[in-house]
């Protein structure tokens, strides 16, 4: 099999490289789960939405979810088979178009079900709201925990209106991020204490994403568990909607080394930005894996990585190496398929990676490459 270094002199960069044999791995381990269960798994567009490989995915999955009306539509359009949607709040110029689009609605407060109700059963389609269970498994990490007590996501049983469930047949909880299944079965135990009565009088449940499924360590016969227990115990039909276990370590970043510069330690620049390319490295933040790295003093030569931008914190992070880096040099950043093509964006002007197909049979196909006009038309 191509290894990634073998091409990295071959590509433009910067570069996003999604490896269809990884994502093949990834889909082959999630549909093990649903042939083992019978639960239906949805690609979340919102962590990888490359639709150029959606066809490959609805071989093996059973649809998109979707944040809104452009999500909506683009799983509707480029993969053709169930869609679900969760909004905050929806806007009602685009709501009938988003109907059209999607089998399950599902409403984050009783205010917004008492207003699109009859337009959602009208249409024929599903109704499902989003549940609190106020059971918090994320440590440091609040801007992604749909938990705290802060949160605007998901109606809490205080208050959740038992009386005003017309229409309503699913409940959708999301609240993990990037973790295993023994915080999901912990927040289970959590949502059946609050929402038990409720569960009973339901046909489906939603429990959105964040299962980290394909990752090494993930305890899949234990998601299979909590899958036949809400089968068995309430006979419902089990959603999951994965997205970074779609595409877990099936992507890489490719740059190159501009410039070699020192302040308190050897900083080399980039032709790749945190801020632009990768932003949940400083919205997180987070390390992101690169190949024939190591942290800081492991190797013998440790620089600081930084971009072209004006953003005097737009660094990657601090890095070490066998060998000294060169001008010219590429390097090459690991799992970089899941949010960073979502997120990218053009501050400073800087252009957007080029993305490319690494096939299964070795080739490399571009899907697509971005210029000026790009830059130009966002503003």
């Amino acid at each position: 099999m191509m290894d990634i270094c073998d091409i990295i002199g071959n590509v433009p960069t910067p570069c996003y490289i999604v490896d269809e044999s990884a994502l093949i791995r990834n889909l082959e381990i999630l549909k093990g789960v649903r042939d083992r269960t019978g639960a239906k798994i949805l690609l979340a567009q919102k962590a990888f939405s490359c639709y150029h490989v959606y066809p490959l995915i609805a071989e093996y999955l059973d649809g998109t979810a979707c944040s809104g009306l452009f999500e909506a539509r683009l799983g509707y359009e480029e993969m053709g088979k169930e869609n679900h949607v969760f909004s905050a709040a929806y806007r009602d110029s685009e709501f009938d178009e988003i109907v059209s689009y999607c089998g399950h609605i599902i409403f984050n407060s009783f205010s917004q079900l008492d207003r699109y109700r009859e337009r959602v059963l009208a249409a024929g389609k599903k109704i499902g709201l989003r549940v609190n269970p106020e059971f918090s498994t994320q440590e440091g990490h609040e801007i992604y925990d749909p938990c705290s007590p802060v949160s605007r996501l998901g109606i809490t049983r205080k208050n959740f209106r038992d009386d005003d469930l017309d229409g309503v047949t699913g409940l959708h909880m999301h609240t993990l991020c990037e973790q295993n299944s023994d915080d999901l079965e912990s927040t289970l135990n959590a949502l059946i204490e609050k929402f038990g009565d409720v569960l009973g009088k339901m046909e489906w449940i939603n429990l959105g994403g964040g299962h980290h499924i394909t990752r090494a360590d993930y305890d899949i016969p234990r998601l299979e568990r909590c899958i036949k227990m809400l089968q068995d115990k309430f006979g419902l039909e089990v959603f999951l909607e994965p997205g970074e276990a779609v595409a877990l370590n099936a992507g890489f970043l490719v740059t190159e080394v501009l410039d070699l510069t020192e302040n308190d330690m050897p900083i080399a620049i980039l032709d790749t930005s945190a801020a632009c390319h990768m932003p949940d490295v400083l919205e997180m933040p987070y390390r992101p894996p690169l190949r024939n790295s190591g942290v800081q003093g492991e190797k013998p030569f440790s620089y600081r990585l930084g971009s072209q931008t004006c953003l005097a914190g737009d660094s990657i992070g601090v890095y070490s190496f066998d060998e000294p880096l060169h001008i010219g040099d590429r390097l090459v950043f690991e799992d970089m398929a899941i949010y960073s093509m979502v997120k990218n964006n053009t501050f400073n002007g800087m252009p957007l990676p080029s993305i490319l197909l690494l096939e299964k049979d070795g080739n490399i196909r571009k899907l697509r490459e971005f210029g000026y006009e790009d830059f130009r038309t966002r503003l």
